[in-house]
């Protein structure tokens, strides 16, 4: 460059380096670090791809590390990626190869902390849900059972069948059992169904059914629990023999057949009851109990109370039971007994009751009898007796009733059936029909 041009071009370069200074003494540090403590700063991470393709390293080695079908050489997201190297981390499979695990944790931290996150919320959740649930403690069995059935009803006039119907019922219960101890139970039971009319009629119809008129009802509260050799029940609407021996093993279809003819000794019932049992010896048991309650108070002078005990023996082979009951209105004698004979599939059951009323009433009668015997893959029963208590002075009437029970499998069963019920004055009840049972 000649004199004169470097004597131009020195101002200006003079100038130009002036200015770079002033601008850089204007630049403050604490500006850089504020900068750089920014949400302005972009990491790499914001251009990693939502998919990890064939020939990506973490894609390979997965592949080589999994064998899952996943990577079939078509892209996966990076949360798929993530819960095969999860699934990959908990299995243990991958410990030899530890660098490789800790290079895809780096790489998909993440979509692994998305996970995770996910997880705790999913059990937060559940056990939200469980807290709202039955304890561990609690379980819950039901059965539900669907009839339809014919009857040639006596109407109380002889000659006129005016009552004849064919009819659908239903029935539904639920049983609610929770442990404390482990020794004890509270039990409710809840009950509804559309029976006891013309098929299911009380007494001389079948022993099936409710007559809640399709209302939900608990229909027992009670609670079992151990003290010393005693098993002692409390309850409402409870039976005071709930926890009697009782070796009636018929399968009766009509209501008055039920246990074994000796429904107010054996089988006492009650309302608000107590009931307490002990064994003794091999296969002996004894039994107690009582009840009152009929909304005149318990035990006393007004009220409608019942005592009775039981003393049973039972075996494989056979088995009895004997009790006595005072009721304010009878005092009743009752037995049952059942018997398989050795090599026959068949049990032979039966009862019989006697009743001694209070002041100047009748003495009363009442017995049953029944079989039952495999016969196929189901149970056919027949049963005979009287058609309830007899009366010395009366002539007796009867009860005959013959059913087949068919399994469908563990938890239903289907009950095709038909009874013959006498009436005292009047036209006999003819019954035949079907019944499913289910249990859950």
């Amino acid at each position: 460059m000649k004199l004169f041009q470097k004597l131009v071009a020195a101002p200006a370069i003079i100038s130009i380096a002036s200015g770079f200074a002033v601008n850089a003494a204007e630049v403050k540090t604490s500006d850089l670090s504020d900068y750089s403590r920014s949400n302005n700063l972009v990491s790499l991470d914001n251009f990693k791809s939502d998919t990890l393709i064939p020939g990506d390293w973490a894609y390979d080695s997965l592949k080589d590390l999994t064998n899952s079908p996943k990577f079939n050489g078509k892209s996966v997201s990076r949360l798929e990626a993530a819960a095969e190297l999860n699934n990959l981390i908990a299995g243990g499979e991958g410990l030899m190869k530890g660098a490789a695990l800790n290079r895809l944790s780096d790489e998909l931290g993440s979509e692994l902390a998305i996970m995770k996150g996910r997880v705790d919320g999913l059990e937060a959740r559940i056990n939200g849900i469980e807290a709202g649930s039955f304890s561990e403690t609690t379980t819950m069995s039901g059965s539900v059972g669907f009839l339809i059935g014919a009857t040639d009803s006596a109407s109380g006039k002889t000659g006129a069948n005016n009552n004849d119907t064919v009819q659908f019922e239903y029935s539904l219960g639920i049983d609610l059992n929770s442990s404390f101890t482990g020794d004890d139970k509270l039990n409710i039971g809840i009950v509804t169904g559309n029976g006891l009319t013309n098929v299911g009629a009380d007494k001389t119809g079948l022993d099936w059914g409710e007559s809640e008129d399709n209302v939900l009802t608990v229909n027992d509260v009670n609670y079992t629990f151990p003290v010393g050799a005693w098993t002692i029940a409390v309850g409402d609407s409870m039976d005071a023999s709930k926890t009697w021996p009782n070796a009636c093993s018929m399968n009766n279809m009509v209501d008055n057949l039920g246990d074994c003819g000796a429904a107010n000794s054996v089988d006492l019932s009650g309302d608000v009851s107590f009931s307490a049992a002990t064994g003794f010896g091999d296969g002996w048991e004894l039994g107690i109990g009582a009840s009152g309650g009929d909304g005149t108070g318990l035990f006393t002078e007004q009220s409608s109370d019942a005592y009775g005990l039981a003393v049973g023996y039972e075996t494989d082979a056979y088995g009895f039971t004997a009790a006595y009951s005072d009721k304010d209105t009878a005092s009743y004698y009752g037995l049952t007994a059942y018997y398989s004979p050795e090599g026959l599939p068949a049990t032979i059951s039966g009862g019989f009751e006697f009743g001694t009323p209070e002041g100047t009433g009748e003495d009363t009668t009442q017995w049953a009898f029944g079989i039952s015997s495999g016969l196929g893959e189901g149970k056919l029963s027949a049963n005979v007796g009287t058609n309830g208590q007899m009366k010395d002075s009366t002539t007796d009437v009867y009860a005959y009733d013959l059913s087949y029970e068919y399994p469908i499998n563990d938890s239903m069963s289907v009950t095709p059936f038909v009874y013959v019920s006498e009436i005292a004055g009047s036209d006999n009840t003819t019954g035949a029909g079907a019944f499913v049972s289910f249990s859950f």
